[in-house]
């Protein structure tokens, strides 16, 4: 019996325990509050912009391919006019020498032409010399000196002196050939240099000039060969 007194007031204090005020008062139970979660938010993450990398893609190159060229424009080209030798020039008329060179005792001098050819295969084969004095009436004889004078080296060969014909009114004529000349086979397109000396009866001299050097050239001949006829057979058909 007392086993079981013991037990029953064990039980009851249990259930004291367990028993709320509320209970025990007998008001209504208060509703429990259910907790509540807040989410602090943190700090934004910081992006920090990053350059692309540029891509490069290869263009493959095509071999034996020629790329095309755009055209150029015409643009107009100033042309350059080479001077004319007028010693490569024929001429018809006789050439008045310029008196820059000192003619003392002589009025004029005039040669038929700035070039001649040796031998006489080729034309003009000889340059013909017109001189009029200045005393007509004293001057008796002229006389013609001619050498020559390489166009590369500048050597020159002996003076050739030759007397010029009296046609009157004081003046003298002399047409000069290659072969009157001195060392003529010692010398290939060469100037021809010449001065004129004139004297009285008594082989005084009353005029000279000085020498002209570079006027009158001496050509090698070269004829241009004359095809040779062709004969075209003659084919007879039966």
């Amino acid at each position: 019996m007392k086993k079981i007194s013991v037990i029953f007031v064990f039980a009851l204090l249990l259930s004291a325990c367990s028993t709320t005020v509320d209970q025990i008062l007998g008001a209504p139970p208060t509703p429990t509050t259910a907790p509540t979660f807040t989410n602090t938010p943190t700090d934004s993450p910081t992006f920090t912009p990053t350059a692309p990398t540029p891509t490069f893609t290869s263009t493959p190159t095509l071999i034996g391919l020629k790329a095309k060229t755009s055209t150029p424009e015409s643009t107009s080209t100033a042309l350059l006019l080479t001077p004319l030798d007028v010693t490569l020039l024929p001429s018809a008329t006789s050439l008045t020498l310029v008196t820059q060179v000192p003619m003392k005792g002589f009025v004029s001098i005039t040669v038929s032409d700035e070039k001649f050819y040796k031998g006489d295969k080729c034309s003009p084969s000889s340059v013909k010399f017109t001189v009029q004095v200045a005393d007509p009436t004293t001057a008796a004889f002229v006389v013609l000196f001619v050498r020559f004078k390489s166009k590369q080296t500048d050597a020159t060969s002996k003076w050739t002196d030759l007397a010029m014909q009296n046609i009157g009114a004081g003046t003298f004529t002399h047409d000069l050939l290659s072969s009157e000349m001195k060392a003529v086979d010692s010398f290939e397109n060469a100037w021809v240099q010449y001065q004129i000396v004139s004297t009285d009866s008594n082989s005084k001299q009353l005029g000279k000039t000085e020498v002209f050097s570079e006027r009158l050239t001496l050509l090698e001949c070269e004829p241009t060969p004359t095809p040779a006829a062709s004969i075209t057979p003659t084919v007879l058909v039966p």
